[in-house]
């Protein structure tokens, strides 16, 4: 098994590419131990010394290491980790249930004329923003669209979580992205 790394925009993460599908259904983020107990990778991974979050993409695995760890020693501990699951045949998740659910918009419901503006800037960052930023080794959520303001609330997962450039991407690419096809929007802002 050959499992290529990617370096990210954000020095704290490195994107690793099992050749194979990770969690193609549903993205997962974790930010512990304790929630990576439903997830034998990510578990095995947080057994590493300098594993701050694991984000497991469609077909990445994306980890973010703390201040003081060093991807010199780091790296060959998670490539041995990723290569001894996948051979092990466990799968990803092993406990749905337990999993915690993966940060997903808020539950708001839009009406009208609305809820057509909320639809479109969905579909835009569906088709044109989320797979860019999956090359990155992250995700994009749609949280809420203020009508009244016309803000747009994104969250940044994986290596887009508190990248250096993440503000850059959200003001200078998906500001102008969904200002230009999506009249409505005058500004999009991180979700806290």
């Amino acid at each position: 098994m050959f499992i290529q790394t990617q370096p990210t925009p954000n020095p704290a993460t490195l994107k690793f590419l099992p050749g194979r599908d990770v969690s193609p259904a549903t993205p997962y983020e974790f930010v512990s131990l304790d929630e990576a107990a439903a997830s034998p990778l990510a578990s095995a991974l947080f057994g590493i010394n300098g594993v701050k979050t694991v984000f497991l993409g469609s077909d990445f695995v994306s980890i973010t290491k703390t201040d003081d760890a060093d991807w010199a020693v780091l790296k060959p501990q998670a490539l041995a980790a990723i290569m001894d699951h996948f051979v092990s045949g466990a799968p990803v998740i092993a406990d749905v249930a337990k999993a915690e659910a993966p940060a997903i918009e808020d539950d708001i419901a839009y009406d009208g004329e609305t809820a057509e503006i909320v639809a479109e800037i969905k579909e835009l960052i569906a088709t044109r923003v989320r797979p860019a930023v999956a090359n990155d080794g992250g995700d994009i959520i749609f949280k809420r669209f203020d009508v009244d303001t016309g803000i747009v609330h994104l969250s940044m997962r994986g290596a887009c979580s508190g990248c250096p450039s993440s503000t850059l991407t959200l003001k200078q690419g998906v500001e102008n992205l969904l200002r230009h096809y999506v009249p409505e929007v005058t500004a999009v802002e991180a979700a806290a």
